[in-house]
């Protein structure tokens, strides 16, 4: 069984290091030094173990732009080459610019190394600048989508992530998107890259938008479901937090915490809607909204 591992103490910072330099650097007579470069500190790392330990893959990720990450420096040891691990290390790298919010991986690639990237969604899209100023690159790039998400209604859906962005700006700058919906549930993700304070972790004040946001996107969804129209508005909002937010911002929403009047709509009157969302770093709670929302029937 292999783990993915994020080399984090000296020694294995050391490790991976010369892990890289020994399949990518050493093998064109370069010295050690040469594998690394001036985005080290700004990078992700991840490596690849064995049962015993042992680093078998690495590879790095930056974000050159809020949308776009940048993958470099992929290296599998030749025994385990044509066994899987190139596109575990490379999905790890994946999922690290999802939650970075980028919506896009490029990479310069040898020419040894484009069917690999091929093979795993990448294209090509033009040439990149030699590597070392003799190996040939060429430069490749994949759209990020989520996987093993289930989003019911993806019309409805497309929807509303449409609505947020045309209609309340700050969802697109701040990174938030509809994760998943399942009629009874509804996940909203952000970019902490977007939202980060001088302290590495999420403005409160984000994650009180990214907490009314989702809980607008529940009736937006519900009144879709329902065959109902109306103006949503926020009526009032209270948040508590517990832990502060420094990996993936979450925010779910159950409908058993949703107390509506629909019946009120249909009469053409105001509905107040009660609701609720739980606010996550990861798997980890951290905040509670509670909002008092109306939805007003449409003006003849």
């Amino acid at each position: 069984m292999f783990t993915i591992a994020t080399p984090k103490t000296e020694k294995e910072l050391e490790d991976y290091f010369h892990f890289r330099w020994q399949w990518l650097r050493e093998p064109w007579g370069y010295p050690i030094g040469s594998e690394k470069d001036e985005y080290e500190t700004v990078s992700e790392h991840r490596v690849i173990l064995n049962p015993s330990g042992e680093i078998v893959a690495c590879g790095r990720i930056h974000l050159n732009t809020s949308e776009e990450a940048q993958i470099r420096h992929i290296a599998v040891d030749k025994r385990y080459r044509r066994k899987g691990v190139g596109q575990i290390i490379l999905s790890a790298l994946e999922s690290v610019a999802r939650d970075l919010g980028a919506e896009r991986a490029v990479t310069n690639s040898r020419e040894t190394s484009m069917s690999f990237f091929s093979a795993c969604g990448f294209q090509i899209e033009k040439e990149a600048p030699n590597e070392l100023g003799k190996l040939k690159r060429t430069h490749m790039f994949k759209l990020l989508v989520d996987n093993n998400v289930l989003v019911l209604h993806p019309k409805w859906c497309q929807e509303l992530q449409s609505t947020w962005h045309e209609q309340i700006p700050i969802t697109e700058h701040m990174g938030i998107k509809l994760y998943q919906y399942t009629e009874r549930t509804i996940e909203t993700r952000a970019s902490l890259n977007k939202n980060i304070n001088l302290h590495g972790s999420m403005f409160a004040g984000s994650i009180f938008s990214q907490a009314t946001l989702t809980g607008w996107g529940m009736i937006f969804l519900q009144l879709k479901q329902k065959g109902l129209v109306g103006e949503i508005v926020l009526g009032d909002g209270n948040i508590h937090y517990h832990k502060p937010i420094t990996m993936k911002p979450r925010a779910v929403c159950n409908i058993e915490s949703v107390k509506a009047r629909f019946d009120l709509l249909t009469a053409g009157k105001k509905c107040p809607i009660d609701l609720k969302v739980e606010l996550h770093d990861g798997d980890t709670a951290v905040a509670e909204f509670t909002g008092k929302y109306w939805v007003l029937p449409p003006q003849d």
